[in-house]
């Protein structure tokens, strides 16, 4: 809604319509637009905002930490050698998913390169999203890997296994280690 009125009230007092990056701008730093009351109202509306707002984007932010937390924990406790996020990105990768294993998995037949941790449900809008914009990138990259969903997701979504992109709503207990698999010989 704040979006809303401070485009009418630019488009109002500059007689054009603003420019996106003018407006973000505006939202992020309300001290920026020029009438006080409006600039006054913008940020309470921004503070308050219970679904967008800054404190959402920490605790929605501070909940995919733990989770990742968790996943480093679980590969730990499984002995799985694996490479960080903020490892590769020192190494110059720009797309990454949270843990490339150094030695590949099998979980459930398949084989699995990464792991990506998602601390929220997978729907379809946000599932063809990340498809999009990470997961095909990751698979281009790395291989097949593994999604992650702790909140749960849509079965239907599941579709791309063959195609090496797994979706699981827990860390997976059956999983195949080549250490595993020559012990078994």
């Amino acid at each position: 809604m704040a979006r809303i009125v401070l485009e009418r009230f630019l488009q109002e007092k500059e007689q054009a319509i603003p420019s996106k990056t003018l407006i973000n701008s505006m939202l992020r730093d309300p001290s920026q637009i020029p009438d006080g009351v409006l600039a006054n109202q913008v940020y309470q509306c921004t503070v308050n905002d219970c679904c967008y707002g800054p404190l959402v984007d920490c605790i929605k932010h501070a909940i995919g930490h733990e989770h990742e937390v968790l996943l480093r924990e679980m590969l730990l406790e499984k002995n799985l050698s694996f490479i960080a996020e903020d490892q590769l990105r020192a190494k110059g990768y720009d797309k990454t998913p949270d843990f490339i294993l150094e030695v590949p998995v099998a979980v459930e037949g398949h084989v699995i390169h990464w792991i990506e941790s998602k601390a929220s449900f997978g729907d379809e809008s946000s599932h063809q999203a990340y498809l999009q914009d990470q997961f095909w990138s990751y698979w281009n990259r790395f291989g097949p890997g593994l999604v992650i969903y702790w909140y749960g997701f849509i079965e239907e979504l599941d579709c791309h296994r063959e195609r090496g992109i797994l979706l699981k709503d827990c860390f997976p207990t059956d999983i195949v280690t080549l250490r595993h698999s020559m012990a078994q010989r």
